[in-house]
């Protein structure tokens, strides 16, 4: 059976999509963005990674370290409750994504550990259900499982601060996600974790018009530029969530990661100029062209 690379298929998505540009009135732009209730200097996020001592020593708080500087929400993956202790005193605004793990009384507590921690918002990774062997998954010996509508309802209702659902790929759960109460969802494939699946860029536009303004949409997956993120917020996207690409910068610690989203940054306001758009909040898909030659 021939499948394709899901991240390859990406990239060819990404690459697949123009640019139109309209220089007369344009000017430099602010790309500031408000996310839930709070500023942040860029729509660019580190995305929601895990076990970053491998690429750097103390590499979860080098990377949290580079966010702050950078004036941008952090996201945390699998961490340990002492670890995210330490990831959330450095004091960038910081969310926790917890796996759908099998135990209840385990996602609660970590939802409560973070809240306690100064977590901005909390959040489920809801792909990671399923294995590539068709069992449910089980992630570092941690049993997991699907979750149902009720179960993801119950954990935005356990959440004192804004809940946010990571791999959604579908108008379906993303309207789902907003039934249960989320305040964003991370569209996002995670970095083909099945091959074949459509990219998150191919599926914002739909799933933008199924939840409208009801939720705040994040993307992630394959971003490695400003060209990348035009393209994200000019399909609906409110933010971006930017982590491989951020992985040999961070073997220079968090300021590293700092200097890459300024690069990224600057690419950013660049194509945004260059197109007319003067704010995030004014930007639309009408300076895209979709090739087909």
């Amino acid at each position: 059976m021939y499948t394709r690379n899901t991240d390859e298929l990406t990239r060819e998505y990404f690459d697949s999509i123009m640019v139109m540009p309209r220089y007369l009135d344009g000017d430099i732009p602010d790309i500031s963005i408000e996310m839930f209730g709070r500023k942040y200097n860029t729509p660019v996020m580190t995305a929601a990674l895990s076990h970053l001592h491998n690429t750097v020593e103390n590499g979860m708080c080098e990377f949290a370290k580079g966010a702050k500087a950078a004036g941008a929400l952090h996201f945390v993956g699998m961490s340990e409750d002492d670890e995210f202790d330490e990831i959330a005193a450095v004091g960038a605004d910081t969310v926790k994504i917890v796996k759908p793990h099998a135990d209840e009384d385990v996602i609660f507590r970590k939802i409560e550990r973070a809240i306690k921690a100064g977590a901005v918002a909390v959040g489920m990774d809801i792909d990671h259900s399923i294995s590539a062997g068709g069992t449910y998954d089980n992630v570092m010996g941690l049993p997991m499982e699907p979750k149902t509508l009720s179960q993801l309802s119950s954990y935005v209702k356990a959440a004192s601060v804004p809940f946010i659902v990571k791999g959604v790929l579908s108008p379906e759960d993303a309207v789902k996600s907003a039934e249960a109460g989320a305040k964003a969802i991370i569209v996002s494939h995670h970095h083909g974790i099945m091959d074949s699946m459509v990219p998150p860029l191919f599926m914002l536009p739909e799933i933008k018009k199924a939840v409208g303004s009801s939720v705040k949409i994040i993307v992630d997956c394959g971003f490695e530029s400003g060209m990348d993120v035009y393209k994200a917020l000019a399909l609906g996207a409110d933010g971006v969530g930017i982590g491989r690409a951020l992985m040999g910068p961070l073997k220079e610690g968090g300021t590293g990661v700092f200097n890459k989203i300024l690069e990224i940054n600057g690419q950013l306001k660049t194509v945004m100029a260059r197109t007319g758009f003067k704010s995030i909040g004014e930007m639309d898909a009408s300076a895209l062209k979709f090739r087909t030659f």
